[in-house]
């Protein structure tokens, strides 16, 4: 499911994974973050939708 990345209310892109999003987050400035980061960071993302569970 394809999903616009915000960070402080600057649309970055559409993340179609969770690999995508990673990517995104990371050029925003949270260095070295991958899947596992994001997922583990739920609370820290406002997810609309769905969470990363329904993610590729």
């Amino acid at each position: 499911m394809p999903a616009r990345v915000r960070v402080d209310g600057m649309i970055l892109g559409t993340a179609y994974s969770l690999h995508d999003l990673a990517v995104f987050l990371e050029r925003a400035g949270l260095e070295g973050w991958d899947e596992l980061d994001v997922v583990a960071a739920e609370g820290l993302i406002e997810w609309r939708g769905g969470g990363s569970d329904v993610w590729p």
